[in-house]
């Protein structure tokens, strides 16, 4: 047996004081549900890296098994995900994941950023919704080859029902819905998130219809057009395959969604502690200038650029955007850390005990980029550092995400420098981290003023 079963909430900050108290493998009971959780760097390593394949299944979360009904990538099981996830890393690298075709698209959306930045004139402005379009447009061209304008009214509200449902999914109705499924049809927020989905799944299917009226096999454009060819020659092959249109709808949604949220949450961060520590913004940008200069900044860059390299790889460790991972679950019976964990345990690896490891960290709870760095000013790669978890299910879109951030950070702080609103100070910046499976701070609102 596991040590602790008492009933807890499911915020980051409950379950890091319950590893203090009950150490780095426990066990509570949400509801109906029995859930293991592993803390700590060196337990989430062994779980996640030394026993990946043991480790590697998704835990059946009853809000995820309704809307994804066990397809896609993110929230599928067995075979079904190992060929999804081998189809996307597959058609991701065929699409310029990692390639300068890929940071062309990115250079190419930087523009229009900078652009719309610009058009406020130094005036304060909500940039979230500006930034998530933008993010948007990458994960966009990648599944249907086009882009949209910032303001785009079907665009935006496409955005807008993916990060609402992101939002709601980490509700507390969503928690109890989870615990107590059967109570399901009492709240409201699974209603909205149900209609939200339904939405997104519109919009997916009417440009699912023009890909496939416009499929030529012998120029695939974009994802589903990939998709819609590997469909045709799998039904040559065999009657019952993976590649169905519930796979097709569903790992569309879980590319767009997460895509988009994980990136746009990580640069709200960014650019809030830049305005937050002017000192590490100044530097930041006094180090683009000698390196980059006017030329529009690339990933080849990044190694001339060691203070602005620890500063992008010490947001992601401070923001801690997915704290609580995504739930995974045993595929074998399992005897770990002393403790015996049935097959088909639900498990829940605490990323944010990994990023805050008091154990690996000089100031685990301070934004400190000198933690990337050694004493000479060089960067330093740290194995800690698993800010888009680790093993099996790491996030397939890692490369991808990466570059975005780098090139969207420094595109924009070549340009200008952020500050907080007039009449907020430094101090006012609200650092509190929104509720949802991913935690955005809740401050939006910057100034963007021209770099003299």
């Amino acid at each position: 047996m596991l040590p602790s079963e008492m009933e807890v909430g499911g915020e980051r900050t409950s379950l890091s004081k319950l590893s203090k108290q009950y150490g780095p493998v426990f066990k509570i009971q949400l509801g109906l549900q029995k859930i293991v959780v592993l803390a700590g760097y060196e337990t989430i390593k062994e779980a996640l890296v030394n026993n990946a394949d043991v480790f590697a299944e998704r835990a059946h979360v009853p809000l995820f098994e309704e809307f994804s009904r066990g397809f896609g990538i993110v929230f599928s099981h067995g075979e079904n995900w190992r060929v999804m996830r081998r189809f996307m890393l597959t058609t991701l690298r065929d699409y310029g994941m990692g390639k300068r075709s890929m940071e062309s698209r990115i250079a190419e959306e930087c523009s229009f950023l900078v652009k719309k930045f610009e058009s406020y004139k130094g005036k304060p402005f909500e940039f979230r919704g500006i930034m998530t379009a933008a993010v948007g447009n990458i994960i966009v061209s990648i599944l249907l080859g086009k882009r949209y304008d910032y303001e785009d009214s079907r665009f935006i509200k496409l955005l807008s029902l993916a990060t609402e449902n992101i939002r709601l999914s980490g509700s507390l109705p969503m928690q109890l819905y989870n615990m107590f499924p059967m109570l399901g049809y009492f709240f409201a927020t699974r209603k909205k998130v149900q209609n939200n989905r339904k939405e997104l799944y519109a919009f997916i299917n009417e440009n699912f219809i023009q890909c496939f009226n416009n499929l030529d096999e012998n120029d695939t454009r974009n994802f589903i057009d990939s998709y819609l060819v590997q469909q045709q020659q799998e039904r040559k092959t065999q009657n019952n395959g993976y590649f169905h249109h519930k796979n097709l709808e569903e790992s569309v949604m879980n590319i767009f969604v997460a895509g988009v949220d994980t990136v746009s949450s990580t640069l709200f961060w960014a650019f809030t502690l830049m305005m937050k520590y002017p000192l590490i913004q100044k530097k930041v940008q006094e180090e683009i200038t000698n390196v980059v200069g006017y030329a529009q900044p690339r990933t080849e860059h990044r190694t001339k650029m060691p203070y602005t390299d620890a500063v992008v790889h010490e947001v992601q460790r401070y923001a801690d955007v997915v704290p609580l991972n995504l739930p995974h679950a045993t595929t074998v019976d399992v005897n770990f850390k002393g403790y015996f964990i049935p097959k088909g345990t639900h498990v829940v690896p605490l990323l944010t005990s990994v990023l805050h490891d008091e154990s690996q960290w000089e100031r685990p709870h301070e934004f400190y980029p000198e933690h990337f760095l050694n004493t000479e000013g060089k960067f330093v790669k740290r194995d800690v550092f698993m800010p888009f978890s680790a093993g099996r299910r790491v996030c397939p879109g890692e490369t991808l995400a990466k570059t975005e951030i780098f090139m969207f950070f420094t595109s924009l702080l070549q340009k200008f420098i952020l500050q907080p609103a007039p009449g907020l100070s430094k101090e006012d910046l609200d650092m509190t981290r929104a509720v949802g499976l991913t935690t955005p701070p809740n401050t939006y609102t910057l100034c963007a003023l021209p770099c003299s």
